[in-house]
């Protein structure tokens, strides 16, 4: 009959320590089990291995031989199973996404589940990033990619790479359920100039705000700004208290539906366009196979 490892490792306890209580300690085993085990393997091997009396326990020049014999090779095996270990753990990798918003999370996750199907050695962590935070996590290293809709600008586009463009959608103008907006069907840029829209916290870049609202329309007219918000949440509150508006894409009609918030589509705005964002100095080819991936999950890729 084989000899299982098993075996081996509980024979080699012993032969250490030359007591079976000791031994099955060590092994985190009952005494009873630790005897069982050599009754069975001197059975099978035809010969005793060890001389018990009252007092100790000593090896047999037979069990000497099998220990000075088997040593060698069980200190090779579990060398072998420690560098494997070693070398799985080394390989292994985590890529930090960072994601504004409800809607950009669903895809976020989409993506990292055809990511880690493709790559099984890298781990996919996700984080939200509130808007006030703006590229902040991306360009502190918290995050390796941060999907935004928002294009880098100035000293942040010499910073970060933007990757291809992986979703489209319309622009909507977010307004106080008894907002004379309302009730339309859509409004136009120039509109803006009729409500008071909110303000984006200083602790992102100015362009941020400037892109996403101008600050005069068309014809000139200027557009009121309102208080600050730092979060999407605190966005729709104060939208919802009648304080002011705010454009929001158009996956906010599913994932932030409230009764005191209107979505009105914007008819004359360009479509937001979401992107992955990475330092340039940090790019991988593990970060540039998430962006493809995406791509595909996306179907612009």
């Amino acid at each position: 009959m084989p000899v299982e490892q098993r075996d081996i490792e509980v024979f080699l306890a012993v032969a250490d320590e030359l007591h079976f209580g000791r031994a099955a300690e060590s092994l985190r085993v009952s005494t009873s089990r630790v005897s069982r085990t050599i009754r069975t393997l001197e059975r099978r091997i035809g010969g005793a291995l060890f001389e018990r009396t009252s007092r100790r326990v000593r090896l047999t020049p037979l069990g000497t031989r099998l220990a000075e014999d088997l040593r060698p090779a069980h200190r090779q095996i579990l060398d072998a199973v420690a560098l494997a270990r070693a070398t799985a753990g080394a390989a292994r990798s985590t890529l930090r996404v960072g994601f504004i918003g409800a809607a950009s999370g669903r895809f976020v996750l989409d993506v990292a589940e055809a990511f880690r199907a493709g790559h099984p050695g890298v781990d996919v962590g996700l984080r939200e990033i509130q808007f006030g935070q703006g590229f902040a996590l991306l360009r502190g290293g918290e995050v390796d990619l941060a999907l935004a809709t928002v294009p880098a600008r100035g000293a942040e586009q010499a910073l970060l790479r933007a990757g291809r463009v992986l979703t489209e959608e319309g622009q909507l103008l977010a307004v106080p359920a008894r907002h004379r907006f309302a009730r339309r069907a859509s409004v136009s840029f120039a509109d803006l100039a009729r409500t008071t829209v909110l303000r984006t916290p200083p602790t992102i870049p100015a362009y941020w705000d400037d892109e996403l609202v101008p600050s005069h329309t068309a014809d000139g007219r200027p557009v009121e700004r309102g208080p600050v918000f730092d979060t999407t949440q605190e966005m729709l509150a104060l939208i919802g208290a009648g304080i002011g508006t705010y454009p929001v894409s158009a996956q906010f009609t599913s994932h932030y539906v409230r009764p005191d918030v209107i979505y009105v589509p914007i008819r004359d705005a360009p479509p937001y366009q979401r992107r992955l964002f990475w330092l340039r100095g940090a790019e991988t080819a593990t970060i540039r196979d998430f962006d493809r991936v995406a791509g595909a999950v996306s179907g612009t890729g």
